[in-house]
């Protein structure tokens, strides 16, 4: 796949925002011997194509994975990964709670419950 350089870059400069660290690194390493397009997509496309566009500040944008992940019921390490950049970003343990909860009639008690417990983990390392 032939990389855009730019958004890639951008992508790449999100991620180390939202999550810090070496996550974009650590994202790359991880899915490098099955399919690195897989990072290069995730750095164009969903951070700089989409987390990045204006029009919605990135803590709802966050707020809105939070919710996403929950409604999903699967995908409990990114929610762990939603949840640390939401607060990263100014949430508060309350709205990342709420933004959860609201999916209750949408997504089930067992999907909720699995979501809170996972959001929990990182609340309690979060500095308070």
């Amino acid at each position: 796949m032939e990389r855009n350089e730019y958004a890639y870059q951008a992508g790449l400069a999100l991620m180390q925002r939202l999550h810090g660290g070496q996550s974009g690194e650590q994202l790359v390493e991880a899915v490098r011997r099955i399919c690195p397009d897989f990072a290069v997509m995730t750095f164009e496309w969903a951070l700089a194509g989409i987390m990045g566009r204006p029009g919605i500040d990135l803590l709802t944008r966050e707020l809105l994975l939070v919710a996403s992940c929950t409604t999903l019921g699967t995908a409990m390490p990114q929610l762990r990964a939603h949840v640390a950049a939401a607060l990263r970003l100014g949430a508060s343990r309350e709205q990342v709670v709420e933004a959860i909860l609201q999916m209750m009639f949408y997504a089930g008690g067992a999907a909720v419950a699995n979501a809170l417990q996972a959001a929990q983990e990182v609340l309690d390392d979060a500095p308070r």
